[in-house]
C-alpha cells in the first residue's frame, strides 16, 4: 500500500517553476535580431573594425611615446677642470684632479635637468685601460658645457706666450678639442663659458688676445680683483641671435672676469655680443651647427630675474631646446 500511495519519480514535486511566486522573472532579450551589438556600425565588417581597433592602438602608443620623450630628463656634459700636481706635494694635492665648479653645475640644473662632468680618458693607461672614448660620451648625452678655468694655452693657436705665466693649460686644451668636435660632429649643442668661448674660437682656426690690458692698452679693464663683483656693459650687433633673445635689453650688464679674450675670428665664427664702449668680443656664434654659442662672462653668477645683471636664463633655455630637439 505505502508503494502504492508514492508519487511516479519523474513528477515535479509542487506547481511548475514559472508559476511559482517567489521564481527569478525571466528578463527578455533585447538584442538586435541580428546578433551583432547595436552600438556598432550598420554593415561593418571584421576587416574594418579590425582597422579601428589597430589604429586606436597606434594612438595610444603614439601619445603615450610623445609624453615619456617630452618628460625624459635632458643629459648634460660638462668638461672638467684640472688641477695638475703640484712640485714636492703630497696627499690629494700630488694628484691629477678633474673637478666640476658648483654654479656653473646649479645653473644648468637650475633647468630640471642631469648634469654629469666629462673626465678625461686614457686608452692607453697603464693601470686601468678602457675602450671607453670621449665620442661615447657625445653620443649618450644631449649636450655639452665648456666651463672656465685656467687660460688657453697659445701654443693651441700656433703662438708662443709671451709671458710665462701665461701658458696655459695645454693638456686640458687637446682634451676639450676633442670633445668639442666630438660633440659638434654627433649633432650636440655646446655652450661655452668663459674660457669655453675662447676655445670654441681657437678650435675653428682663430685667435686670442694673450693679455687684453697688454695687447688693447685702451680697452676697459677686463679682470678685477673684485672678480666676479666686476662688470661693463655691452652691446648686440644687429642681427646677432642674443640680440633677440634679449630685444629689450638695450647694452645690459655682465660681470667680467678675463685677462685673455677672443682677437682673429676663427672660421664661421660671428661675433654675438661685444663689451662697450672698447668692443672686445663677449659672445661668439658658430653658424655651421644649430647651436655652438661661447660667453665671455660667467651666466652662472648672474642672478634669474635679477635686473643689475643680465638675466641669462633664455641663453640657457635656446641652448636646451637645441639639446631637445636634437636627442635621438
Amino acid at each position: 500500500m505505502a508503494d502504492d500511495q508514492q508519487k511516479p519519480p519523474d513528477e515535479p514535486a509542487g506547481p511548475p517553476l514559472e508559476k511559482r511566486e517567489d521564481a527569478p522573472q525571466r528578463i527578455p532579450d533585447r538584442r538586435a535580431a541580428s546578433g551583432v551589438p547595436r552600438y556598432q556600425r550598420p554593415g561593418d565588417t571584421p576587416v574594418a573594425l579590425a582597422g579601428r581597433v589597430l589604429r586606436s592602438r597606434w594612438r595610444a602608443l603614439r601619445d603615450r611615446f610623445s609624453r615619456d620623450f617630452m618628460r625624459r630628463t635632458l643629459r648634460i656634459g660638462v668638461s672638467a677642470r684640472i688641477f695638475h700636481p703640484e712640485p714636492g706635494a703630497t696627499g690629494l694635492r700630488s694628484k691629477n684632479l678633474q673637478y666640476l665648479e658648483e654654479s656653473i653645475a646649479q645653473w644648468v640644473m637650475s633647468r630640471d635637468v642631469l648634469v654629469f662632468m666629462i673626465p678625461t680618458v686614457n686608452t692607453n693607461g697603464l693601470l686601468h685601460p678602457s675602450n671607453i672614448t670621449l665620442q661615447h660620451y657625445a653620443r649618450h648625452l644631449d649636450g655639452l658645457v665648456l666651463q672656465g678655468g685656467a687660460d688657453v694655452s697659445p701654443q693651441t693657436y700656433s703662438e708662443s706666450p709671451t709671458r710665462p705665466e701665461w701658458s696655459g693649460d695645454r693638456a686640458r686644451d687637446l682634451y676639450e678639442l676633442e670633445l668639442l668636435h666630438e660633440f659638434v660632429e654627433a649633432g650636440k649643442p655646446v655652450l661655452g663659458v668663459c674660457r669655453g668661448c675662447q676655445l670654441i674660437n681657437v678650435a675653428f682656426g682663430g685667435t686670442l688676445y694673450q693679455d687684453v690690458a697688454t695687447n688693447v692698452p685702451a680697452a676697459l679693464a677686463h679682470v678685477h680683483t673684485d672678480y666676479d663683483a666686476h662688470r661693463h656693459a655691452i652691446e648686440f650687433p644687429p642681427g646677432s641671435s642674443l640680440g633677440r633673445m634679449f630685444p629689450n635689453a638695450g647694452r645690459p650688464i655682465v660681470n667680467s672676469i678675463h685677462h685673455q679674450a677672443v682677437k682673429e675670428l676663427g672660421r664661421d665664427i660671428r661675433v654675438e655680443a661685444m663689451s662697450y664702449p672698447d668692443g672686445i668680443v663677449e659672445a661668439i656664434r658658430y653658424d655651421k651647427a644649430d647651436f655652438v654659442m661661447g660667453l665671455q662672462w660667467h651666466p652662472e653668477f648672474h642672478r634669474a630675474g635679477g635686473t643689475d645683471l643680465l638675466d641669462c636664463t633664455p641663453v640657457l633655455d635656446e641652448f636646451l631646446r637645441a639639446a631637445r630637439e636634437t636627442r635621438l
